[in-house]
């Protein structure tokens, strides 16, 4: 298992599926009522570069109910915001914090900051991918139709189909073999 989680195309069809398994499997244990805190005394930072509602609440709300506390950073409140280099950001904050999830436009940030930080890094949003709301799709689709559904399905993403999301469901197809229609204008 990857210690970051930067992009679906590097993950394996096993990495997928264990993680989605493991969402099924704390989200019940939530929902019973069970106190699970892994990342207590963890600290999570969150850079966001671009703007989120959903992305940061969800987040900020996960970490928590994990143990750990967010740090919400937007770029024009640190040196990022200022020029600095992200390799110089990655460095300083990998020693002063336990994770980062990063929203932002590059894939080469998110990939740059994690190989720099030394520091488990989540792709929280590129131009090029959006790993984490397929993978909460993907729950919500075995939430609903039950586990694994969705390896007999048609899935449809009906929208821009040259941008992150489009390149997720894509990615997603090819490594965990369901079938994908994309209806995009021309």
């Amino acid at each position: 298992m990857h210690k970051n989680f930067l992009c679906l195309k590097d993950c394996s069809a096993d990495e997928l599926n264990y993680l989605l398994r493991r969402a099924i499997k704390l989200k019940s244990r939530f929902k019973a009522g069970e106190v699970y805190r892994p990342f207590e005394g963890k600290v999570l930072a969150m850079l966001f570069e671009k703007a989120s509602t959903r992305t940061r609440v969800s987040f900020e709300v996960g970490i928590s109910e994990l143990g750990g506390r967010p740090m919400f950073l937007s770029v024009h409140d640190i040196q990022l915001g200022r020029g600095e280099p992200i390799k110089d950001t990655a460095r300083v904050l990998g020693r002063m914090i336990h994770g980062a999830a990063i929203r932002t436009y590059g894939q080469q940030e998110v990939e740059e900051f994690a190989s720099f930080s030394g520091i488990p890094t989540i792709n929280a949003l590129t131009d090029e991918e959006h790993p984490c709301q397929i993978l909460a799709d993907l729950l919500t689709i075995e939430e609903i139709y039950g586990p694994g559904s969705w390896k007999d399905m048609k899935i449809a993403f009906v929208g821009d189909g040259d941008n992150n999301m489009s390149r997720s469901w894509m990615w997603a197809a090819k490594r965990l073999g369901f079938t994908l229609a994309i209806g995009a204008p021309t």
